[in-house]
C-alpha cells in the first residue's frame, strides 16, 4: 500500500505529528479517530484474514487494514445470473487449518476432484493454432519420481527453513532438474498446476516444489477442499461479519512510526492489561484519518519496496526486500462462443522445450457452468533474472508488469488462433479481470545458497513487525493458513 500522488502534501504535513507519536495517550478511548489494538494486521488476503480471525479467537484485539473494498485478496468470483464461477482461487488444500478456519465460519465445504479424463485436454500453439500432440513418454512413471524427490524435502512443507547447506537439487534450474531425473513426460502436469512463474525452466527448483507440493499431490490424488457453495468470496465475507468495526476496508497507509528495536513488545502488566503500543500508524479510511496504536503489526502484503514506500524501513528490511522479483500473472473470465464446452483448451508451444506455454501468454481456457465463458490464466515472461533486480536494487519488479491493453491484445490473439485449428471462435470480451501482480516473489538460486530466506525469517519479530503471505511461503491459501497459525504461535505474534 502507498500513498497516492494527491496526498503527499498531506503525508509531509503528518510527518511532524507523527513524529511525537509516543506522546500521545496510550489507550485512545475517548478519541474516535485513534484505534488501540494489540495487532495491526496489513493487507486482507488469505494470510491477513485468517490471521485476524484466529487472533480474535485467541482473545487477541486487532484491526484489519485493506485498500481494497473487499477481502480475499486474489480470491474473485464472478456472479453469472445468480451462479458463482471463481476466477482467482479455485480450491484449497485439505488442511486441518482450513477445515478449522471454514468450520468456525460456518461455510459447509465439499472435496472437488478434478476431472482425469486426458481427452478433455486438447493442446493447441496459441501463437499458430497449430495442434499439438500429448505429451510423449510415461507421465504416470515420470510424476512417480518428482513426488520421491518431493518428499526428500519435507520441510517446505513448513515454510523456507532451508538446511545448510541448501541442498543442489533445490538450486538447480527446473531445465536441468528435468534433464537430471528424466521428468519430461510430467513437465505438462507440473506446469498446468505451476502457473505465473515467468520463464519456468529457468526458475530454481525450490519454487516449482513450493508450488507443486505435497498438498497438490493430494488433492489430485483424494481431492481438494472448497466451500459446498462453489464461491470462494463466501469465506472472506463471512470473515467480514466477523470482525465487524475490526476492519478497515478502502483504506490507505499514509506513514507508519514502528518501533526501532527487535526487543519484545507489548507485554502485559501486572494488572493484565498492555503496557505498551509502540507501532504508530496513520490510515486514510472512507470516514477519515485514523491513527492506529498497536503492539505489534503484522504484514502480509507483497513485500516489494514499491508497496512499502510508507513502512519506514531500515537498512536491514530494505537490504531484503529490495532482492524480490515477481511476474505478471492475471485471471479473466471471457465470452466466447464456437468453441465445445466440454474442452479445455492447454497453449503448448511447437518450438518451445517440453511444449511449455509461450509466455507472454494464455496458459490455459477452461470451461465453466456457462458455455459462452471461459476462465483464462495469463502469464508474463521474465521474472527469473533475480540477479539483475538485486543488482539494481528497486525490487520492484516495474519491469516485468505487462500493461493491461498488452495482455488483452495478447489474449484475444490467443483465441482467434483457435479459427485456424477450424473453430468457429468469436472475438473475446473480457467479463471479469483480476491483476495478481506482483506475483511469485522470489530471488536467483545464488540468493537462496547465501541465506536469503535464513535472513528474511530473522525479520520475524524485529521492530514488533511479522509477516506471512505467499513470499513467506507459498502461493497456496491452505498453506498460508497453516503456516499464519505459525506465525501466530511459534514465532510468538499472539505472544
Amino acid at each position: 500500500m502507498r500513498p497516492s500522488t494527491g496526498v503527499t502534501r498531506l503525508v509531509a504535513l503528518t510527518g511532524i505529528w507523527l513524529g511525537l507519536a509516543s506522546s500521545l495517550p496510550s489507550s485512545g478511548k475517548d478519541d474516535p479517530d485513534v484505534i488501540t489494538r494489540d495487532v495491526a494486521i496489513i493487507g486482507g488476503g488469505a494470510s491477513g484474514t485468517y490471521a485476524a480471525v484466529r487472533l480474535k479467537q485467541l482473545g487477541q484485539s486487532v484491526v484489519l487494514i485493506e485498500q481494497e473494498d473487499r477481502l480475499g485478496g486474489h480470491t474473485k468470483t464472478y456472479d453469472d445470473n445468480g451462479t458463482p464461477i471463481d476466477y482467482g482461487v479455485w480450491v484449497y488444500a485439505n488442511t486441518t487449518e482450513a477445515r478449522n478456519f471454514f468450520a468456525y465460519l460456518n461455510i459447509p465445504t465439499t472435496v472437488q476432484n478434478f476431472n482425469r479424463d486426458p481427452g478433455r485436454n486438447q493442446r493447441y500453439d496459441f501463437r499458430t493454432g497449430e495442434f499439438v500432440p500429448p505429451p510423449s513418454g510415461n507421465v504416470t512413471d515420470a510424476m512417480m519420481r518428482y513426488v520421491l524427490l518431493l518428499m526428500q524435502h519435507p520441510y517446505l512443507e513448513d515454510g523456507w527453513d532451508l538446511p545448510d547447506p541448501v541442498p543442489e537439487d533445490l538450486l538447480l534450474s527446473f531445465r536441468d532438474f528435468i534433464e537430471k531425473y528424466d521428468l519430461a513426460a510430467a513437465v505438462e502436469t507440473l506446469t498446468l498446476y505451476v502457473q505465473g512463474l515467468g520463464d519456468i525452466l529457468d526458475c530454481p527448483t525450490v519454487y516449482i516444489m513450493k508450488y507443486f507440493n505435497m498438498n497438490v499431490v493430494q488433492g489430485i490424488q483424494s481431492g481438494f477442499l472448497r466451500p459446498a457453495s462453489f464461491n470462494n468470496s463466501q469465506t472472506y465475507g463471512a470473515a467480514a461479519a466477523n470482525l465487524g468495526d475490526d476492519l478497515l476496508l478502502s483504506s490507505t497507509i499514509l506513514q507508519m512510526n514502528r518501533s526501532t528495536s527487535d526487543d519484545k513488545v507489548g507485554k502485559e502488566s501486572t494488572t493484565g492489561s498492555k503496557t505498551d503500543y509502540p507501532q504508530t500508524i496513520l490510515v486514510r479510511t472512507p470516514s477519515g484519518l485514523k491513527t492506529i496504536q498497536a503492539s505489534k503489526i503484522l504484514i502480509t502484503i507483497p513485500p516489494i519496496l514499491a508497496n512499502l514506500n510508507a513502512f519506514d524501513l531500515d537498512a536491514r528490511e530494505s537490504h531484503a526486500f529490495a532482492k524480490f522479483r515477481a511476474t505478471t500473472y492475471t485471471t479473466s473470465i471471457l465470452q466466447i462462443t464456437g468453441l465445445p464446452q466440454t474442452i479445455q483448451f492447454v497453449n503448448s508451444g511447437t518450438d518451445t522445450p517440453y511444449n511449455i506455454c509461450p509466455v507472454p501468454g494464455t496458459y490455459v481456457l477452461v470451461p465453466t457452468s456457462d458455455p459462452t465463458l471461459r476462465l483464462a490464466f495469463f502469464g508474463g515472461g521474465g521474472g527469473s533474472d533475480a540477479d539483475t533486480n538485486s543488482k539494481r536494487g528497486d525490487g520492484d519488479g516495474d519491469g516485468d508488469e505487462l500493461p493491461f491493453d498488452t495482455i488483452r491484445h495478447i489474449m484475444t490473439d490467443n483465441v482467434l488462433s483457435l479459427r485456424n485449428a477450424g473453430y468457429d471462435v468469436s472475438v473475446p470480451e473480457i467479463r471479469a479481470y483480476g491483476n495478481h501482480y506482483p506475483f511469485g516473489l522470489r530471488v536467483s538460486a545464488e540468493e537462496i545458497a547465501d541465506g536469503f530466506y535464513r535472513d528474511l525469517y530473522g525479520l520475524q519479530g524485529y521492530r514488533g513487525t511479522y509477516y506471512s503471505g505467499a513470499a513467506f511461503h507459498a502461493h497456496n491459501s491452505g498453506a498460508l493458513w497453516r503456516f499464519t497459525e505459525r506465525v501466530i504461535t511459534e514465532y510468538g505474534l499472539a505472544g
